[in-house]
């Protein structure tokens, strides 16, 4: 049921794309030269960088080059060359070609320069870091659902965060990057939105329900675009190459999880809760992040996944993870789960946020768990990981701080919730536009009578 409940709010999102974009559709021909450019990992991040591209099939020879960051120009008659791995794809009926570089045996801590090309056809010059090999501080920024209107409107999220803060070290988006979920054109406006950036910053991506297509056989398989886009590790579940998968990163373990994949086939979800236990057993990290796209808790009414929760949440408790970061809603939520009256000081299981980062909207549930709201606003976050201390701010896409909150753990592992937000203005939860338009008299009284009850439930949460 739950999912057919989805499933029908999936085809109502891909009427909302037609009826809300009338403007034509940008090409995204692939050329000689390189683009859709994107790092990612496959390897330690302290000493390996990952780097994915696109050409058209005239390309041959493609490689990577890289060097040491020096401010002589130079240093690129030295850069070390190393050889792409090449595939073809067909989509649409055009056949591409994606490339591979993986930059191996690199030193922690350390600045380089890189471009990647063929014969005369070449990137430009780019700039990471490696990763320290130990634990120490960093930050990423996290993306709920771009979806709809990419180009035109969820570029200025992923702009706007790298504004706020441009020296993060990875990006998590938590599924739902685009709507249809092998079209091209979809594709080429979630790259271009991030442009150079996805050059310079690492993603780390998991796939929403939109990221899934149902073949002729009727088989639900990930996009097309899915693994040849991007570069994440292969080390998930036999089913779930690049979808499911765990990675380190400088005292955090970040673990990707396939609701949808889950969700689909209830053999894929039982293999991937036990794949995600014996993660969480042999976890020497001090700190542990979970992104999916589908939420353990809903924002939205009617959009329980209750499958999902009861397998997950469990694992979720026993093993302490710190954070859940999820999509798939289109509102904004923060919380966790906790009787009301109890002192949320001490969490006990993990905090949950849902988010969303493009334009597309839903009503607001406004729920027991959730401690902070956010109705028809678009949003980035920003994690930061400093020793004992997890700090989490949420902005909106015009940069004012909208959430905020820290976790500071004991030697004992257990967690103190610091929360920010009341300091900060008041929640943002008038209704969007399209649902004070349609919703009738009555729906609209209902809203108003939840939305004072959520204000007097939050006067017990303390």
């Amino acid at each position: 049921m739950t999912y057919f409940k989805n499933s029908i709010l999936c085809l109502c999102g891909i009427l909302w794309a037609f009826a809300s974009n009338g403007q034509a559709h940008k090409p995204y021909e692939p050329t000689p030269f390189p683009d859709r450019l994107i790092l990612g990992w496959q390897g330690n991040p302290a000493t390996s960088q990952s780097v994915n591209w696109r050409t058209d099939t005239t390309v041959t020879g493609a490689v990577g080059a890289i060097h040491e960051v020096d401010p002589s120009p130079d240093f690129v008659k030295n850069a070390k060359i190393v050889t792409a791995t090449t595939q073809k794809i067909n989509i649409e009926g055009k056949t591409v070609l994606y490339h591979s570089v993986h930059f191996t045996d690199l030193k922690p801590a350390t600045k380089y320069s890189y471009r990647v090309g063929a014969g005369e056809h070449w990137s430009e010059w780019f700039h990471f870091k490696t990763a320290e090999d130990k634990a120490a501080p960093f930050s990423f920024l996290y993306f709920g659902d771009a979806q709809n209107d990419i180009r035109s409107l969820w570029s200025r999220a992923i702009r706007g965060a790298y504004a706020t803060m441009p020296s993060v070290n990875f990006m998590i988006h938590a599924g739902d990057l685009i709507t249809t979920s092998n079209a091209d054109w979809q594709w080429g406006e979630w790259f271009e939105a991030g442009g150079w950036i996805n050059g310079m910053v690492p993603t780390l991506a998991t796939p929403g329900n939109h990221e899934y297509y149902r073949e002729e056989n009727g088989e639900r398989r990930v996009s097309k675009h899915w693994r040849p886009s991007f570069v994440l590790p292969e080390n998930g579940p036999e089913k779930l190459k690049e979808t499911a998968y765990y990675f380190d990163y400088q005292g955090v373990r970040f673990i990707s999880l396939d609701s949808q994949g889950a969700l689909l086939d209830s053999t894929v979800l039982d293999s991937q809760a036990e794949w995600v236990v014996n993660v969480l057993k042999n976890n020497p990290n001090r700190w542990t992040v979970v992104t999916h796209h589908h939420p353990i808790y809903s924002t939205k009414n009617g959009r329980d996944n209750d499958e999902w929760r009861l397998k997950m949440e469990p694992i979720y408790k026993q093993y302490q993870v710190d954070l859940v970061l999820q999509g798939h809603d289109h509102t904004y939520g923060r919380g966790l789960n906790m009787p009301l009256g109890k002192s949320r000081k001490y969490p006990e299981g993990p905090i949950y946020v849902v988010s969303v980062s493009g334009p597309k909207m839903y009503d607001i549930g406004l729920q027991d768990w959730m401690d902070r709201a956010a109705s028809n606003t678009q949003l980035y976050q920003i994690v930061s990981v400093d020793g004992a201390k997890l700090s989490y701010q949420s902005y909106t896409v015009t940069g004012e701080l909208y959430d905020a909150f820290q976790l500071v753990k004991n030697p004992k592992g257990k967690n103190t919730l610091v929360d920010q937000s009341p300091s900060l203005k008041p929640e943002l939860l008038e209704l969007p536009a399209q649902y004070r338009t349609r919703f009738t008299p009555k729906e609209k009284e209902e809203y108003e009578n939840r939305f004072q009850e959520y204000k007097k439930k939050k006067q017990l949460k303390k």
